[in-house]
């Protein structure tokens, strides 16, 4: 086997097939239940997308699996399919759509594709470790607690600018306009909508609950971000895949575990 950044691949490229699919994920607070790591949401939802069963285990340091610990440092989330395993997020997604196809959640081939992905790539490039460093600080208000909000909005109104303007590109005809994701004309849910939505919802959780903005406050500011993020949530498979509540949130963003 060949093994690149927690990708196991058989040298003879046998194609793999559904089924036998375990996640191992970050635990809520009460050590079984679902925790909120926007990584693990992020293959939870790409799963969902592509319709494939699989079996989920919370794991504490505690009960994570000997060969886990052993072969991948104990990194979660970790999707193991029958012999193979594979634990980084980004590869985890690459790999389920690569191998299961429908529905296809990358831009079509091509340099139209490709620009549009690199474009709506760029537009999200800083935008979560800002959101950690802001969320994070402690001591709301202070000096450094409003440099840290300015990067973020620096961020957020990347993004803005990035919705504002495909939706102006799209615009044809009689009003006619594209889709609410982010990537081209906005029509194709993507991988980078699956990875955006966790964070995304975390971040609309943390703003009101842990750093004290008004609940309005990102709609007046954002309108597009706002948007796009009430259309992430309200696809199925982030229905399906957010069970941990704002209370679960909170709690993974602020404290020490």
């Amino acid at each position: 086997m060949v093994r690149n950044r927690g990708l196991e691949r058989l040298v003879e490229g046998a194609t793999p097939l559904p089924g036998g699919m375990t996640l191992y994920i970050k635990p809520g607070p009460d050590g079984k239940s679902v925790g909120d790591c926007p990584f693990a949401h992020f293959v939870r939802m790409v799963l969902a997308e592509k319709n494939l069963e699989y079996d989920l285990i919370p794991c504490t340091p505690d009960n994570k699996p000997n060969w886990l610990i052993e072969e991948y440092g104990g990194i979660m989330p970790a999707l193991r399919h029958r012999k193979e395993c594979y634990v980084d997020s980004e590869v985890i997604a690459q790999y389920l759509d690569f191998f299961f196809v429908e529905p296809e959640l990358s831009p079509g081939k091509g340099k139209g594709g490709e620009d549009n992905m690199a474009k709506a790539t760029e537009a999200v490039e800083g935008f979560f470790p800002a959101m950690a460093k802001y969320i994070k600080y402690r001591s709301n208000g202070d000096e450094e607690d409003m440099v840290r909000r300015s990067v973020l909005e620096e961020r957020l109104q990347a993004l803005e600018d990035h919705l504002s303007d495909a939706l102006r590109m799209t615009s044809s005809g009689e009003g006619e306009v594209g889709g609410p994701y982010i990537v081209g004309n906005g029509k194709q849910f993507t991988l980078l909508d699956c990875s955006l939505a966790p964070k995304l919802y975390a971040l609309d959780v943390c703003l009101t609950e842990v750093k004290g903005w008004s609940t309005d406050e990102l709609q007046s500011k954002y309108p597009h971000v706002r948007k796009y993020m009430n259309a992430l949530f309200e696809r199925p498979s982030f229905q399906t895949t957010v069970e941990y509540g704002k209370e679960t949130v909170v709690w993974g963003w602020t404290s020490d575990h």
